[in-house]
């Protein structure tokens, strides 16, 4: 008979001591790893990786808006103005930016003398651009100097300006002479600039207000009062003349239209009256105890009034008419 028919539990046996001998397997010992053997692999992905890095700190972007200036070893060596990706040297070389857009500058309140001898204070400001990069560092130094030279431009070309004209003029819009003064002052400072070589443009300067120093606002609003009031009386005195020589003139006319109203109609009575007494007249005529009767009571309209007291005797042919009696 066969082992395995004699022993039934030997299938079980035999599972169980592969399970045991799986689960108390002794690990195999590791060997150790050799730095040397990879040295080179991680050198080499050193150096690229700086490399990278290195590459990624030297590469600057020119945009549309910005002039980049390269300098290496504190001199200017290229200005790029054209957009784009650009490259320096590492190390030697930095790049810097400055604008190529228009800037507004607000130029510091400044007192001066008009040709009148009066003071005022005026406030200006400037819109400008670089024009030559390089130019406005060699000569200016750096934008902030830049400004700082064109304010002081201004200044001087302004005074010089305001200071032919009167103050009236100057305040006044509708009174004035001094034409273009913002074209001429920014062309003469353009013509400053170019010649010291700043590199800079200025594009408009503009006066926002122009004060009177504190001491002398109340006096000068006291005499424009004063001079507002003369030209109010000065119009009331002109209206109340044409008032008179209006109305003088209408009165005239009302008299004269009145004269000629009243002569006509005093041609106009007497026609009537001319043309009545001939009616008469004729009537009268026909019948002359009629023209009697009616003289009679015309007598009356003229002799007896509210207040007229008259006494006469009762059978007088007088009082009979007036009583209605009548024979």
């Amino acid at each position: 008979m066969d082992q395995n028919k004699q022993n039934p539990f030997s299938s079980l046996e035999q599972k169980f001591n592969e399970q045991f001998n799986k689960n108390n397997k002794v690990p195999k010992t590791k060997e150790p790893i050799n730095f040397k053997k990879h040295m080179k692999s991680i050198i080499i992905l050193t150096l690229i990786f700086a490399s990278f890095v290195i590459l990624l700190a030297n590469i600057y972007v020119v945009k549309e808006s910005e002039y980049r200036v390269v300098r290496q070893f504190g001199e200017v060596k290229e200005i790029r103005h054209t957009p784009g990706i650009y490259m320096k040297v590492p190390f030697l070389q930095s790049v810097t930016s400055l604008p190529r857009y228009q800037m507004t500058y607000n130029v510091s309140e400044a007192e001066i003398n008009t040709m009148d001898k009066k003071r005022i204070i005026i406030d200006n400001y400037a819109v400008w651009r670089i024009t030559n990069p390089k130019m406005m560092i060699t000569n200016a130094g750096n934008m902030l100097n830049a400004e700082g030279r064109m304010e002081e431009f201004i200044y001087s070309v302004v005074r010089t300006e305001l200071g032919q004209l009167a103050y009236d003029e100057i305040i006044n819009d509708e009174n004035t002479s001094r034409g273009s003064l913002n074209d001429r002052v920014t062309e003469r400072v353009n013509e400053l600039l170019a010649k010291d070589k700043y590199g800079i443009e200025v594009v408009d300067v503009r006066m926002k207000r122009t004060d009177l120093p504190p001491e002398n606002e109340q006096s000068v609003y006291t005499r424009m009062i004063s001079e507002r009031q003369s030209i109010a009386q000065k119009y009331l005195s002109e209206g109340d003349a044409d008032k008179r020589t209006i109305e003088s003139t209408t009165d005239k006319k009302v008299q004269e239209m009145i004269a000629v109203a009243q002569k006509e109609a005093a041609l106009i009575t007497a026609e009537g009256e001319s043309e009545a007494a001939k009616i008469y007249n004729q009537s009268f005529s026909k019948d002359p105890e009629f023209y009697a009767l009616y003289r009679t009571l015309e007598s009356y309209k003229k002799t007896i009034g509210e207040d007229t007291m008259i006494i006469l005797p009762s059978d007088s042919p007088y009082a009979k008419i007036l009583t209605g009696y009548l024979e």
